[in-house]
């Protein structure tokens, strides 16, 4: 990461808790945002984390916490890269919170895994709603299937009454924590849509939502939860300082509620390597910044956009000039489907795009491919997933395909055109900076 701070063999202790659940859609977010709404409110200094590839939560607790919440992923950003990411955070913050991902045993890189290598204590959310006495075998099993897991305990969600919560405690074997129950309240639960929760800045009572919650967590009386002792990686695994590749290079983000599925970690990578980070709006129909030399189309909704995208403009006309320069663009999922010719959304609407790419993009109602994958690229081989709903078909042959990490995952296509890199694929560019350098270098020697 960024060159050392710190003394590179300093320990930092700060208090810190992992909340997970045994599946998706239990309320994981939603608690993980209130409970950093609620501490923070008490003056402490809260930093939130996200389990594996998301960008929707984290758009939910930057708003809850006030901070960018990074990414913890032990195969794409790889186990020194997660630790320096709590290490450094521990340094001046009061509590880390790292929301999981899925279920708590969920994936080749689990929330299990995270917490054991890095001793966070899990607290395990349990949607209650349809359950009773069965709450305590769930809850057992969770904390056993893994040997050596640091469980501190359960929080009952969405539960009908008090007598309703009082059935849930008494079915927890002996000995194990537990921390209250939320109830049924429709007031606090986050919306959702085909790709997860409605993104954060879309929700005009977000604040509201998370205040309410908040409220209700701190009438539970949850306790702090207790210091851990984050280690900086080893000085033989720290990440290499990729010096400056990009010194003076300025790169246009697209920027609005189409295109704001992006890791803060790319664009803190970016600056970090001499970028100077530039954003635009296509929904306003502003152009590329004329000083850009690169281009940065990163995912989001534009299929819920198609009326204001699919109107010749500056926007189009400005993207097109940059290509036409041979500068570079890098478009990744929704970057990708507005290049398109055309796109059609799942109730058969369609616009005409910004064309770069030959070929019709279609969105499905069924999920197309779910996954975390590799690139081997010219530059270097650079890690991500992916996660969508869209299809691309092109008489244009991709120059490659992704690895994907299960045996039987979908590989994605890899298109280039001149200096246009596009695909599905969400990269993670802290995977390898170089090569990410190098997509964005006009000039690629």
């Amino acid at each position: 990461m960024a060159t050392d701070v710190f003394p590179a063999t300093e320990a930092a202790r700060c208090r810190a808790l992992l909340i997970s659940a045994p599946a998706s859609g239990q309320g994981k977010t939603t608690v993980t945002a209130a409970l950093a709404r609620a501490w923070g409110r008490q003056g402490l200094r809260v930093r939130v984390f996200k389990t594996g590839p998301d960008f929707i939560d984290p758009m939910v607790h930057a708003r809850a916490s006030g901070a960018p919440c990074h990414q913890l992923d032990l195969w794409m950003g790889g186990e020194a890269h997660c630790r320096e990411l709590l290490w450094r955070a521990a340094q001046d913050h009061d509590v880390i919170l790292v929301e999981g991902v899925m279920g708590l045993h969920d994936g080749q890189s689990s929330s299990a895994d995270l917490a054991v290598r890095f001793g966070l204590p899990v607290m395990v959310v349990i949607d209650a709603a349809a359950m009773a006495q069965t709450f305590g075998a769930l809850a057992l099993g969770l904390r056993s299937y893994r040997p050596g897991l640091p469980f501190a305990g359960v929080l009952a969600n969405r539960v009908g009454s008090p007598g309703h919560a009082d059935m849930l405690r008494e079915s927890l074997p002996e000995g194990m924590t537990w921390f209250g129950a939320l109830p049924r309240d429709d007031t606090i639960a986050l919306p959702s849509r085909h790709l997860g929760l409605v993104q954060a800045d879309e929700l005009q009572d977000l604040d509201q939502r998370l205040d309410r919650a908040a409220d209700r967590l701190v009438a539970m009386a949850l306790p702090l939860p207790p210091p851990v002792c984050f280690l900086p990686p080893a000085p033989q695994d720290r990440e290499p300082d990729p010096g400056r590749p990009l010194a003076g290079v300025c790169v246009a983000v697209a920027r609005d509620a189409a295109f704001s599925f992006v890791y803060p970690a790319n664009l803190e990578l970016l600056e970090r390597m001499g970028a100077e980070l530039v954003f635009f709006s296509p929904l306003a129909d502003e152009p590329v910044p004329e000083a850009a030399r690169s281009l940065y189309l990163p995912g989001g909704y534009p299929e819920l956009h198609l009326e204001a995208l699919g109107r010749p403009g500056r926007t189009r006309a400005s993207v097109r000039a940059h290509h036409a320069a041979g500068r570079p663009i890098v478009a990744e999922c929704g970057g990708l489907l507005a290049l398109a010719e055309r796109l059609t959304d799942a109730d058969g609407h369609h616009a005409p795009l910004w064309g770069l790419m030959p070929g019709d993009a279609l969105m499905t109602r069924r999920l197309v491919n779910l996954g975390m994958h590799s690139a081997d690229l010219p530059e270097g081989t650079l890690r991500g997933h992916t996660f969508h709903h869209g299809r691309f078909d092109s008489p244009l042959a991709p120059v490659g395909h992704t690895r994907a990490l299960r045996h039987q995952g979908r590989p994605e296509a890899l298109w280039r055109r001149g200096r246009l890199h596009a695909s599905f694929l969400h990269l993670y560019f802290p995977s390898n900076p170089q090569a990410a350098a190098a997509l964005f270098r006009p000039d690629p020697a």
